[in-house]
């Protein structure tokens, strides 16, 4: 499994800012919705349902927001960049930047874990999140995710 399998071009963006969590979360359903095909409200009330059990915040700016909806027959992903980092509740209480959420079946199994094995990985590198935290353009933040080192199979 790979990033670029994961993550379509379009499904990049770079904002300036999100005012909280449950907008960031509405922006993530409205790319979804574009790029994918998914109900954008069923979308945010996934990913509120699974924030509800925990913060999604892994630490050093980076938050892996995920959700099983139905409708899906693949894993998918958004990767979202802000220009002013937010409050995400985040396990390590630092602001968070970088956002990748993740969408499964509802019947996923192992190939949800894997992918979100996959993007832990490729988000831990330090390299890496430099990168995609000093340029904007989604064009280049795709081709800095689907070229990092964490894309090894999972």
């Amino acid at each position: 499994m790979e990033l670029s399998q994961l993550l379509k071009p379009n499904a990049v963006k770079a904002f300036g800012h999100a005012t909280s969590k449950k907008r960031l979360f509405q922006d993530l359903g409205e790319i979804a919705q574009s790029v994918y095909g998914l109900n954008a409200a069923d979308t945010v009330d996934a990913l509120q349902e699974r924030e509800s059990l925990g913060p999604t915040g892994v630490g050093h700016g980076v938050a892996l927001p995920h959700a099983r909806l139905h409708g899906l027959d693949r894993v998918v992903g958004v990767f979202v960049r802000l220009d002013k980092p937010m409050d995400f509740d985040a396990v390590d209480r630092q602001p968070v930047d970088l956002v990748f959420a993740l969408f499964a079946p509802k019947s996923s199994g192992v190939d949800h874990l894997k992918a979100l094995a996959l993007v832990s990985r490729t988000m831990r590198d330090a390299a890496t999140c430099a990168k995609l935290r000093a340029n904007s353009d989604p064009a280049t933040l795709h081709a800095v995710l689907t070229e990092a080192r964490g894309t090894q199979a999972a």
